[in-house]
């Protein structure tokens, strides 16, 4: 290892986790305005400006000092905005309304509902000026479509599930044009509907467990002609394919060999780069996303392709996301990059002008962050892996200690892009490894279905291949091997201090899964019909008795005494996906029998922590942790 003076300066943990400066940047419909979220009242808060101004020059229409603003929306009128806000990360979420003309006064809440209920998405009307759709759960199992008028508030249905976990997808004049629902053994099942009568025809039946988070993206293309859809085909990997509305036939739109469609936009839409770009103006698909060791950009529509190719000079990252105005004239964009996050550019199509609007983390300096590289290697029963491993600057990559940071979901994946908890550990001086363990998602069909029935088996096997790999190649010292991951990530770790016991020196649990029958029993009962494919058909039902046997045996509680290994538990009180007693069981299992557990609780907070004081304190906790039983730089206290 190289002398310490080579290395880096420790950077101070606010600064990895504080909220960003600026983000999220949108162009107004008009392309006058710039809407973005930075800092204000201790949270992040909406700012507006013109779009020839800078910050100096903007005005703070949002003042919620309780929790940080996430999701927000232009509407066709340019007095109002709107955005998404929960309680203290319960995800009830309510629509809320901003007086651009009268910045200073409170927003006004759309959708005022019973607890339990919650707004799952928004769209502009394309038919009703001055009109959103709101999809909620007023009725709690059931997830209907409203008209919401901003101006008044006034809200009336538009359309009302028939039934729990039917989708129907509305064409351009917002008329039921298709409808998917799940069949008893799991298989999607497409239906068109007349748009007069309302009769529906058999379309299309596309395979269930391969679709573990549902058929993803469904959209109807602006004909009404057409539905746009992820599916296999006879290939492993995900397509992006059109069937059309009066054959059934398919055509492929999007196809890369090797490749898969890249799904996880579409299940984080507010916090995530889209699965494709749509136009503000026609609804038309311009490029979609693909997995790759960098995510992969193809170009749908050839009008869109000299505005992507100046877009992507703009940066030698990825572009993540993007928005214009109506004429599409004027555009805004941000990039995926591993050691500058979310930088923010303007391109004006019709001059040529581009300027940097802002970065999001102005002081972290990317030549000081550390690359995030793409490793791959073959699991002990030879399926391929793919990962990504992040080694410390400045220091000689030989018999680091290591991180094993998991993803959660686990139908989710790593990417390539900034991550603070990556860069935050490799600043300390570890190296950190993270797999795309079998059962995450773009990764080809074959990769996502030998996960069924492998919840502490071979997905297990495959984080302690990926440290046998680090171990292998020299890069890790076997005897400071560390794991750390949220929510099924933070179930991965506790499974890897019970199944294996004596293999990590340190571990930290960040609202995870304790008992998988539990936790399937406290899910909100909404969710029950969209589980089919993923939790019933990948864990099992834990009202059918010998599923529930095979879950508990699964299930870290059940495994707690074999539990020696030095741990940290972080939970969100307020968690409705992984509830907190997931995480008091298995700390009063080890208390009781005297093993030492640091547990972290916050009040305020959910499934995650967003509120950047609890971030700091719980990565400063992560940091003694690890300092203290794995031997990283940082405060051991």
């Amino acid at each position: 290892m190289t002398t310490s003076d080579t290395e880096p300066e420790l950077i101070g943990i606010e600064e990895f986790f504080a909220d960003p400066e600026f983000s999220g940047a949108t162009i107004s419909p008009d392309g006058t305005r710039l809407a973005y979220r930075a800092p204000a009242h201790g949270r992040l808060n909406l700012w507006v400006r013109g779009i020839d101004e800078d910050h100096a020059d903007a005005v703070c229409v949002t003042n919620d000092a309780r929790r940080g603003i996430t999701a927000f929306h232009w509407t066709d009128d340019p007095r109002w905005l709107l955005y998404l806000q929960d309680t203290d990360g319960n995800e009830d979420w309510h629509l809320f309304r901003v007086d651009l003309d009268a910045p200073g006064e409170p927003a006004v809440d759309l959708t005022p509902m019973a607890p339990g209920s919650r707004v799952f998405g928004i769209e502009r009307s394309t038919e009703v000026p001055g009109t959103v759709l709101a999809w909620m759960n007023r009725r709690p199992t059931f997830l209907d479509t409203f008209r919401i008028e901003v101006a008044t508030g006034v809200t009336t249905p538009h359309l009302e599930q028939t039934e729990p976990g039917t989708t129907v997808l509305l064409d351009r004049g917002e008329r039921p044009a298709f409808v998917s629902r799940q069949a008893d053994d799991g298989v999607i099942e497409f239906h068109t509907i007349d748009p007069e009568t309302g009769d529906e025809r058999p379309l299309q039946r596309i395979g269930g467990a391969e679709h573990p988070v549902g058929v993803q993206p469904q959209l109807v293309t602006p004909d009404g002609k057409g539905l746009l859809v992820g599916v296999y085909q006879d290939s492993d990997d995900l397509a992006l394919v059109r069937i059309d509305r009066e054959t059934g036939e398919r055509e492929v739109v999007a196809a890369v060999p090797g490749h898969s469609l890249d799904i996880m936009g579409t299940m984080a839409p507010d916090v995530l780069p889209p699965t494709v770009f749509r136009s503000r103006r026609t609804g038309e698909v311009l490029a979609a996303r693909f997995v790759g060791d960098r995510p992969r950009i193809e170009v749908i529509d050839p009008s869109f392709g000299e505005v992507y190719e100046r877009l992507a000079g703009l940066s030698d990252g990825v572009l993540g996301t993007l928005s214009s105005d109506e004429s599409e004239r004027r555009w805004v964009a941000t990039f995926v990059h591993d050691r500058d996050p979310a930088v923010a550019w303007f391109y004006d199509h019709e001059t040529g002008e581009s300027r940097q609007l802002f970065r999001a983390y102005p002081r972290l300096d990317p030549a000081t962050a550390a690359p995030m590289n793409p490793v791959a290697f073959a699991a002990r029963d030879g399926l391929p892996l793919h990962g990504f491993l992040t080694l410390p600057v400045g220091v000689e990559p030989r018999d680091l200690p290591l991180v094993l940071l998991v993803h959660g979901g686990p139908w989710a994946n790593d990417s390539w892009g900034h991550d603070a908890p990556a860069q935050f550990l490799a600043n300390r001086g570890y190296a950190v490894l993270q797999v795309n363990f079998r059962g995450s998602i773009g990764y080809g069909k074959r990769h996502l279905t030998a996960a069924i029935g492998e919840f502490a088996g071979a997905m297990h096997d495959d984080l302690i291949d990926a440290a046998d790999w680090a171990v292998a190649q020299g890069y890790a010292d076997p005897a400071r091997i560390g794991i750390m991951g949220g929510s099924y990530g933070g179930y991965a770790a506790l499974v890897g201090i019970t199944v294996t016991p004596d293999y990590f020196a340190a571990a930290v649990d960040y609202v995870g899964i304790s008992d998988l029958a539990n936790f399937l029993r406290t899910l909100p009962p909404f969710v029950r019909p969209y589980n089919v494919n993923s939790w019933y058909r990948y864990v099992g039902d834990p009202e059918d008795p010998a599923q529930e046997a095979d879950m508990r045996a699964r299930s870290p509680l059940t495994m707690a005494d074999r539990i020696r290994t030095p741990l940290l538990v972080a939970q969100g009180a307020n968690d409705v996906r992984v509830v907190q007693a997931e995480s008091d069981n298995i700390v009063a299992s080890l208390r009781d029998r005297g093993v030492p557990v640091e547990y972290l609780v916050a009040e305020d907070e959910g499934h995650g922590f967003a509120n950047p004081e609890n971030q700091i304190r719980f990565y400063r906790a992560v940091e003694r942790h690890f300092a203290r039983h794995l031997g990283g730089r940082g405060e051991i206290g």
